[in-house]
Order: structure tokens, then sequence, then C-alpha cells
């Protein structure tokens, strides 16, 4: 945050946030510390991280934070994660105009290198406006890796000298009324957003249009990125697009935009295009800010010049539909022979785009020995419903498991739905994160209202979505079923691997062994008019009471492995139908398709020998057996030394695409190029297409190598 030699005492916290509302409000509570004389530093920075559901369940804290203020000498920056195209999500979520609604200005980068300078700017921006500063982060930018420049006088923050303060400031205070908040909001905090912004030059012309301009582009964020490319690939460098009357302007700051800066920008335009992806945020201020002024270019965006769609609010915008429209607009002003072919050339290409179809889809599935695979079954003849987290994939897969609700919201559907349907029970699936992070209410909700349904409350003490973080709390199987306990419910069964570690005695609850737990569920189902909880935790490390949970490497190994005779296999495939595991794959035989067991794969929680079935033998104290090398005698040989490899010339850029399915190191050698490339001072941009990699779907690593460092550097 600052130089070593300035900065005094530092203390860096990250606490758990248990969920983003509360997360929010620590932050608005951390920008009050020295308030009232109370603080141990001079002030705070604050740094709140929530994808587009956790801006969405966060406005009302938004709302009074920033109403309330930054602090003096600290700052806050609210990272909204947005996936425009669904890819981790169960919606597909644009976060921007909740931050509009309680007039938080935002900060959209472009590229690995502006998060870096834009964070410092946004923190610079937070303390001077007395406000929260909103920071777009999507999948293009967050996931790429990058060369970047870490000097640490890249950024030189400008204080603007052309705002006049109010009277004690614009920053967080005591006893503050809530109208002189509102009122110190829309007086003057929106105008010291837009002269800080106008100050640093965040937003900027980097195209000018030459001596005759005629064309205007206005875009942001990753938008910006794309365009970029579309102007590569219609051959336009800054000389020809000067040339053709094409200007460009990269916006920084997508909210507020200055009237001042785009009158400037549409000066002497006929046209202004506006690139931006999902709803229109920046043109719709355009086109207010430039009512009633001299000059009123026509603006087109989401809408071409007939009022048909150009750029779709809907999914992503792709570079190619960028240069299409770009081109074909330059050439009404100019008879330019190599961009009609480019043009030419792209239609043809998104023709053929879009009528391909894809070989074969790799549908995510549950990782191997994953208690998902078990836990999600319902009893023959009942339904259940998904609910945020891995177990949401089950909707995929034969398990009689239709709709899901929100994070949080599990079951409480089903508190609506019962009154007016014929069934009279169902199952509602509850992650423990979920259930901690805030789906304890719903349930709580259920047992006020009497509705009749079974939660299972899948335990595998991690946030398995995103990496296997721990979750917060430290819960426990008897902890969470100790809480249900005393919320009411009713009854409560819990299925374990390990159900001779519970204590003799233990008055909770009934304990069921693994190979039971259908058994269990159904128990826990037939009456009316009450919920009940089953709490499933197949891992073999249950914990009971307060015992540590193990760490990475210290996991138990069973000293035994399950294979498959594939001389006596007959492919019926009922281990598969009973462990729901990818590590039982098909293997091609002389005697045709049977099955093996992907040992490499193999988390051995043996869920597949439950069927009966002769070909599974269990071997006890064996290892996998591995490959030993030959050795080949090179005595009386002569070898001609190896040609080197012919290292092709990089033209702007070199582009590779690895491709795979998760967890065969489709990342790792992306990664690996892209560490020879930096160490070699060449220019990299990188970026990781994962979603659910960790599942076995599909991923890509699109890896693009340049001579500078400076091509990947939109700021340079």
């Amino acid at each position: 945050m600052a130089r070593p030699e300035v900065a005094g005492p530092v203390e860096h916290r990250l606490p758990a946030g248990l969920n983003e509302e509360l997360a929010a409000t620590a932050i608005w509570g951390a920008q009050q510390a020295e308030v009232r004389g109370e603080g141990k530093y001079d002030g705070v920075f604050g740094l709140w991280y929530g994808k587009g559901p956790g801006v969405d369940r966060s406005g009302d804290v938004f709302r009074h934070a920033n109403m309330a203020g930054s602090s003096k000498h600290g700052g806050v920056l609210a990272l909204m994660g947005d996936d425009h195209t669904a890819e981790s999500s169960t919606v597909a979520h644009q976060s921007e105009f909740h931050f509009v609604d309680v007039m938080i200005p935002i900060l959209n980068p472009a590229g690995v290198q502006e998060i870096l300078d834009y964070g410092l700017y946004g923190y610079a921006m937070s303390r001077f406006c007395g406000t929260w500063v909103a920071f777009k982060c999507v999948k293009d930018n967050i996931e790429s890796t990058s060369s970047v420049d870490a000097s640490l006088d890249r950024v030189k923050i400008i204080i603007p000298d052309d705002f006049t303060m109010p009277p004690g400031g614009l920053n967080i205070r005591g006893r503050d009324g809530v109208l002189d908040q509102e009122a110190r909001l829309q007086d003057f905090k929106r105008d010291a957003m837009l002269a800080f912004v106008r100050a640093n030059n965040l937003n900027r012309i980097v195209l000018s249009g030459g001596r005759n301009p005629k064309i205007g582009i206005i875009t942001v964020g990753k938008s910006y990125l794309d365009v970029r490319q579309a102007l590569d690939e219609l051959g336009l460098d800054e000389v020809k697009a000067n040339d053709m009357g094409l200007r460009l302007y990269k916006v920084a700051c997508p909210w507020p935009l200055s009237q001042a800066e785009l009158v400037d920008f549409a000066r002497g335009l006929d046209k202004v295009i506006v690139v931006e992806e999902k709803r229109s945020l920046i043109e719709v201020q355009l086109r207010e800010e430039l009512y009633g002024t001299a000059n009123q270019p026509v603006c087109i965006g989401k809408k071409d010049e007939e009022g048909r769609w150009l750029f779709p609010v809907k999914g992503a915008l792709d570079p190619n539909d960028i240069a299409i429209a770009i081109g074909e607009r330059l050439l009404a002003y100019h008879n330019n022979d190599d961009l009609r072919g480019r043009v030419a050339r792209l239609r043809h290409a998104q023709d053929v785009l879009a009528t391909t179809g894809d070989v074969a889809n790799r549908v995510p599935h549950f990782c191997a020995g994953c208690p998902h695979n078990s836990s999600t079954k319902v009893p023959e003849g009942m339904r259940a419903y998904a609910g945020i987290g891995c177990h949401y994939m089950v909707q995929w897969m034969d398990r009689s498991t239709e709709g899901f609700t929100q994070m949080g919201g599990e079951g409480a559907n089903w508190i609506g739905e019962a009154p007016f349907s014929k069934r009279g029970h169902v199952f509602q699936n509850l992650g423990d994160g979920t259930y901690n992070h805030s789906g304890v209410l719903a349930l709580r909700w259920s047992i006020h209202t009497k509705t009749n349904v079974t939660y299972k409350i899948l335990f595998n003490d991690a946030v398995a979505m995103t990496g296997g973080q721990k979750h917060e709390g430290g819960l426990t199987v008897d902890m969470i079923a100790r809480q249900v306990r005393e919320e009411g419910v009713e009854r409560i069964a819990l299925v374990t691997r390990r159900a001779a570690q519970v204590p003799e005695g233990d008055p909770l609850a009934g304990w069921h062994d693994d190979p039971s737990p259908q058994r269990a569920r159904g128990r826990a189902a037939p009456a009316r008019g009450s919920a009940r909880c089953v709490g499933d935790d197949l891992r073999p490390d249950l914990r009971v009471g307060k015992a540590p949970p193990p760490q990475r490497g210290e996991f138990p190994d069973p000293d035994k492995r399950v294979i498959i005779n594939d001389l006596v296999c007959e492919a019926c495939g009922d281990c598969s139908v009973q462990s729901n595991c990818v590590a039982v794959q098909p293997v091609e035989t002389e005697f045709g398709r049977k099955r093996q067991i992907d040992q490499s794969n193999c988390n051995k929680d043996f869920s597949c020998v439950n069927g009966f079935c002769p070909s599974f033998v269990t071997v006890h104290g064996a290892k996998v057996k591995k490959a030993v090398p030959e050795t080949v005698s090179t005595e009386g040989m002569t070898f001609n030394p190896l040609p080197d490899p012919v290292i092709p010339a990089i033209d702007r850029t070199f582009n590779v695409i690895v491709t795979g399915v998760g967890g065969t190191g489709v990342v790792t050698i992306g990664a690996i190029l892209g560490m020879a490339a930096h160490l070699e001072g060449k220019g990299l941009g990188m970026i990781d297409m994962a979603g659910l990699a960790q599942k076995g779907g599909a991923v890509y690593s699109h890896v693009r190598l340049a001579n500078t460092r400076t091509t990947f550097t939109p700021s340079a």
C-alpha cells in the first residue's frame, strides 16, 4: 500500500467472512476504527470480494456503509466476481447496477496489469471521495496470467486541485445524521469521483482518429481487449486507424461518467459505437449526457442503426463480431479492398462456427470417492431438491433430483410449494458449507411452518467446489446434529463410515453404517408436518467432539486396493451404478468391453464393491506396479547429434491452445510455457478456462507469447 521507507507499522488480517453480507459489515466496522479515538492505526484498508450472488445479498450493507463513508486514511475496494456466461454459477450475472444504485463508483480493469494499477487508484479514490469503490472482476482478467510492471513508481496518484471539499470533508465521522449523509453523498461525493477520474486521466482517448475523425468507439474492461483484438483482425494499427478517422476511447470508470469528457470524445464524430458486455451502462450515460448538446452523433451499441441487435445483452461478446461491426461501418466511409476482404473472411468464419457442433461434450462429475456419489441417492419413488455446492451436479445424474434455490434458500421453496402439491414429502440436499453460510435459517423456518421435509446435510468439512478450503466455524458432525436438535428437528439419523468411533451410549441420534444410508433416509421420512435431518458423512475421517481435522498428507490411506478381474467381469455396469464413481472406467479387451479401476484416480472409498460381483478382488498390502525403464547397451553404437529445434518467429504474438480434461496437466503445461517466456523476458498473456475442471470437465489453456512485455499491457 505504501513505500517501505514511509510505511509505518502494518498489520495484515484475513479473517474468514462466513458469508458475504457479514464480511461487508465487518469492513464497514473497520472503517470506523479511528473515528472515536480508539484506533490502533491511522486507518484501515478494506478488501471485500463476492461473486454476483454475494453482491446481491449484500446490497443493504453496501448502501449503509457507502452512505457513512470511508476512512480518511484507509479506504475500501469491493470486488465483484461476475460470471457473464454462468460457467461456474447457477445464473449469469452482472453486478455494476447494484453499485450504481447505492452510488459506489466502479473501476473496470482491462488485463492483469490494470488489476494492480486500478487497485492503487481505487484505494486513493476511496479515501478522497469518502466512498467505497467497486472493482469489476471477470474470469478473462482474474483467471489470467501476464507479465506485469510492479515498479513502485508506476502509479502516481494525483489529488484533484479543482474540487472544493465541504466543511468536515467527505469521510466517515461519528454521530452522523442519516439525512446529512445523504446530502453529502448527493451534493459532493459524485463530483469528487469525477474530479479524481479526471485528475488521474483514468478515462482516456487511445486513438485520436487523425485529422478528420468520423467514427468513435467507447469501451471498457475486458471489452477493450476484445476491441483491440478486433482491430488487429481488421489490420488496423494506430496509423491506419487514424487515416480512417477511427477514434478509440478507453473507459476505466464506467460510472459515473463525466459529461465534459464525453463531449470532448464525441466532438466531430458522425457515429459512436459502444462496446460493452451485458446490459448497457456506458451507452445510457452517453445518450443522456450528449442529449441537448451541440454535437449528437448517432449512437449504436446494444442495437444497430435499424434497431436490430448488434451487441446483445446475453452471453459474452466475440472479438470477431466486434470486428465485423466496426469494419462494415468503416467501409461506408472508405473503399478499402483489404478491409473488405478481412470483413468477408471474418463473416465466413462466424458462419462456419455457427453451424459447427461439438464432437463431444464432457459433462462434469463428482470426484472419485466423493461422498456425494452415495449420499445423493434417494429411496425409490421419492425426489429431492439440489442446492448450491458440488451436489448441484446431481441434477445431471439419474438421482430423482430436480430444482434448486439460491444459496441459503434450500428448503424454503418447498415451504411455498408443499401446500399446493400432491406430494407429501421431499428431500432437500444441503451442504455443510451452505448450512454454515445461511442455510440453517431455511431449516429453522421449515421447522416453524411444520413443513414435511427431510434435510440431508452433506458433511465433507470443506468448500470442495472452489478448491477444498475449510469452511468457517470448525463445525463437526455432532455439532451440527446438536444444533439442529436444539432447533427442534424431530428425528436425526447420522450416516457414517466410522460409526464405531461414536462413543457408546451417545444419546444424540441413531448412527448408521454406510451400507444402509437408504434405510436411514427411509426411516427419516414418514410422518407429516415436521422437519427431519439426515447427516451424511461418508468420509472415513468423521470427527467426533473437537478432534482436529487431518492435514494434507495425513489422511489415512488404507493398505488395500480393489481390482477387477476382466476375465470374470460381464460388463453389467452395476459397480458404476453402486458407486457412481469416475474411477470405475471401461476397458476394451479381446472379449469385449469390461470394467477396470483407475488406480491413479481411486480414492479408496470402496463403494464399488457394494454390488454383488465375483469379479472384484480386494488385495491387501499390494502396491501399484510402476514401469521399470529398460536399459539398453550402447556399446559400439554411434549417434549423430540431434538437430536443434527450429524456433518459430513471433510476429506480434505466437498463440498456443492446450486442451484436455481436468486433472491431466493442461493448466500445468500452460504455466510452464508462460514461465519459460517470462524467464526469457518475453511478453505473456494466458488464461485458463477451467470451469468445473476438478470435476472432470473440459479444460483449455490459452497462451499468447510476444517479443515484448508491453504487448499485453493496455495502459503502457
